[in-house]
C-alpha cells in the first residue's frame, strides 16, 4: 500500500491524497513532526514533505511526480489523458506548473514571511517574486477561460496541482486570487474526493 508522509495541513501532501481519493487507490497518511525527526530524515534526507513510499522500493519526494506516478501506476484514469488525447500536453504543463512555477516561487516568499527579520521581509527580491506570482496566476486564469477545468471539460491532475498551490498563496501568504480562479478553486475543492483528502491527515 502507498504511504504518504505529510505535515498536518500540508498543501503539497494533499495533492497526492487527492489523486488517490479520486481514483479509489488505498493509501496510508503518516503525519510528520516539525522539525522532522532523524528517523524521517533517514527515509527522506531532504527532510521535506510530502514523501511517498510504495511497494518495490518506490520513494518519491516531489509532489507532482507523486501525482503522475499514482495516475500511471494505478490508472488509467480521466485525471491523466491518454497519450493520443490532445489535452495531455496541457494537463502535463499545468500539473508541473503548479509546483515548478507557483509552488517554487512561493517557497522563498514563505521563508521571508515566517523566517526573515522584519527589516529583511520586504526587499527587492520578495517584491519581484510577488509580482511574478501574480502574473503566473493570471496565466492560469487565461488558460481556464470560460471552461469548467484547466484542460477543458474534464477534471484532471492540472486542477489538483494548481488549486493546492493556490492554497499556499491564500493560506500561508494571505493573498487574493483573480475572481475567476477563486470561483474555480471553490468548485473543484467542493468535490467529495478533495474533502476526504483534506481530512486525511486526521485519520
Amino acid at each position: 500500500m502507498i504511504t504518504i508522509y505529510n505535515f498536518p495541513r500540508g498543501a503539497r501532501g494533499v495533492r497526492a491524497f487527492w489523486v488517490c481519493e479520486e481514483m479509489g487507490v488505498p493509501y496510508r497518511a503518516e503525519a510528520v513532526s516539525f522539525p522532522p525527526s532523524e528517523a524521517y530524515r533517514a527515509l527522506n534526507p531532504m527532510g521535506t514533505v510530502p514523501f511517498l513510499e510504495d511497494e518495490g522500493g518506490v520513494a518519491i519526494n516531489e509532489s507532482t511526480a507523486m501525482m503522475l506516478y499514482i495516475a500511471e501506476r494505478y490508472g488509467p484514469t480521466p485525471l491523466l489523458p491518454a497519450k493520443d488525447d490532445p489535452a495531455l500536453a496541457k494537463v502535463l504543463q499545468f500539473t508541473v506548473y503548479g509546483e515548478g512555477t507557483l509552488g517554487s516561487g512561493m517557497n522563498p516568499l514563505m521563508m521571508a514571511k515566517f523566517g526573515a527579520p522584519d527589516a529583511e521581509k520586504d526587499i527587492w527580491m520578495t517584491r519581484a517574486l510577488y509580482g511574478r506570482m501574480e502574473t503566473a496566476l493570471d496565466i492560469v486564469a487565461k488558460a481556464l477561460g470560460d471552461g469548467p477545468f484547466i484542460a477543458g471539460e474534464t477534471f484532471t491532475l492540472a486542477d489538483i496541482s494548481v488549486s493546492t498551490a493556490i492554497d499556499m498563496w491564500k493560506g500561508a501568504l494571505g493573498k487574493d486570487t483573480p475572481p475567476a480562479l477563486a470561483a474555480w478553486r471553490e468548485r473543484v475543492q467542493s468535490r467529495p474526493a478533495y474533502l476526504r483528502a483534506a481530512a486525511a491527515q486526521q485519520r
